[in-house]
């Protein structure tokens, strides 16, 4: 049985944030916005306009430890954001608690879990640094006291599910 492999042609090469890696460091600058290209990779089974997913609902989710769970437990991941201080680009594991450091910005990640270590409530996080930075890629935050604004902002979503997309 022969498979496909498919690749994503992405506009920027991959690098590593914070961590020094197999991609090498990130530059200092940013990029600019690239041209949008309507067109697939070569090998990709599907055209352009037959490989478009669109959300059928999307809705801010209450800023509320059990209305998240509920959440992720029913419709699975969703977007947060949180503010990001010096003490967190240095994460290895365990469970994040900001304790010092500078205030660095704000960072948009997906939050796909939760659970508890070593008595400590915890948010799982997919952070989009890759996976040499942090637990391979995801991270741990305190749960339940909307620690660094955590669960103040959080979006969930609906797919629209279309036959076509099934094929």
């Amino acid at each position: 049985m022969n498979s496909v492999r498919i690749q994503r042609s992405y506009a920027f090469p991959p690098c590593d944030h914070h961590v020094d890696g197999k991609y090498g460091p990130c530059g200092s600058g940013e990029y600019p916005t690239p041209k949008c290209e309507e067109t697939c990779h070569k090998d990709y089974p599907k055209k352009y306009n037959d490989d478009l997913w669109y959300a059928k609902d999307v809705y801010q989710i209450n800023q509320d430890e059990d209305a998240i769970k509920t959440e992720l437990f029913e419709h699975g991941s969703v977007e947060v954001d949180f503010t990001v201080y010096e003490d967190f680009v240095n994460y290895k594991s365990g469970v994040y608690q900001h304790v010092q450091g500078d205030y660095l910005g704000g960072h948009a990640v997906k939050m796909i879990g939760w659970g508890v270590e070593d008595g400590v409530k915890y948010w799982l996080i997919v952070n989009s640094w890759n996976e040499g930075w942090g637990d391979k890629g995801t991270f741990k935050i305190l749960r339940g006291e909307d620690h660094c604004g955590i669960e103040s902002d959080v979006v969930g979503g609906i797919p629209k599910i279309d036959n076509k997309f099934m094929e």
